[in-house]
């Protein structure tokens, strides 16, 4: 919901003094669910860091991009995004289910204000389905236990973690993460997963957005998240800036920061 000027109406328990991360991508995708302590942060991180509005912007169309291929030519019907963050244009359940109407699709978050606006996930396509689960996705037993109100688990599940595990620091916890959902899926399921890059402007980025109070988000070197497809069959053409992964336009100025893959489980 918003005013008049199109700042949200603060929602009863959230925090609107705080800056929120989810709150900060929504500014920099142009969006208006945030407000004037996280379009300050955002402002700031953009002085700092200019390609932070193109790594925004070129993940929301990465995962456009891959959710078509793992609809369309892998023919996966089910998805798990795994901190979902507040609904913008090109929805996971929208893009697939205009490949293929039947998809069906798990958005999980445990973030107050993404349940306050979780009806607009739920528009589904009649011939398939959404559903919201309000969980923390380091809980891979709940998540997955609610999600199979919705998806069936012995069937493969495309696995989405988009600018998230930025957000646990150690890195062999990410990779456990990651593993603890991979583990309990069939072979055929698929691990979407991109963050930012470890460079000394990223470095000096992250640093920022933790003082300015938003939860922190670290950048790892690229030697260490390709480590999180160990075990899986990455899809061409591998692990990379994620603006490189099969662009549907010829690729203008530098690739970003934001590096990824999609890979199957064997």
């Amino acid at each position: 919901m918003t005013d008049e000027q199109g700042t949200p109406t603060p929602v009863d328990g959230i925090d609107t003094g705080t800056p929120h991360s989810a709150r900060v991508w929504n500014y920099w995708l142009g969006g208006k669910d945030n407000y004037e302590v996280d379009r300050r942060l955002g402002a700031t991180m953009e002085e700092l860091y200019p390609q932070i509005i193109d790594i925004a912007r070129a993940s929301r169309a990465f995962q456009a991009r891959a959710v078509r291929y793992l609809a369309g030519e892998a023919g996966i019907r089910q998805f798990l995004d795994l901190g979902t963050g507040l609904p913008t244009a090109n929805a996971t359940h929208e893009v697939a289910q205009e490949v293929e109407p039947t998809a069906r699709i798990v958005y999980v978050d445990h973030d107050p204000i993404v349940l306050a606006h979780a009806r607009a996930l739920l528009t589904s396509r009649p011939e398939g389905k959404t559903d919201y689960v309000h969980a923390d996705l380091r809980d891979a037993k709940t998540v997955l236990r609610e999600a199979a109100r919705t998806l069936d688990l012995d069937k493969p599940v495309a696995v989405m973690v988009l600018s998230t595990l930025g957000h646990v620091a150690d890195s062999d916890e990410a990779a456990a993460l990651l593993r603890s959902y991979l583990d309990e899926l069939p072979a055929g399921s698929y691990l979407m997963q991109c963050d930012t890059i470890g460079t000394p402007e990223t470095e000096a980025g992250s640093e920022e957005y933790a003082n300015g109070g938003a939860m922190p988000y670290i950048s790892r070197p690229k030697e260490i998240m390709a480590t999180f497809a160990d075990g899986l069959d990455l899809v061409e053409p591998g692990f990379g800036s994620i603006s490189l992964w099969r662009p549907e336009e010829p690729v203008v100025g530098e690739p970003v920061d934001q590096w990824g893959f999609v890979a199957a489980k064997r």
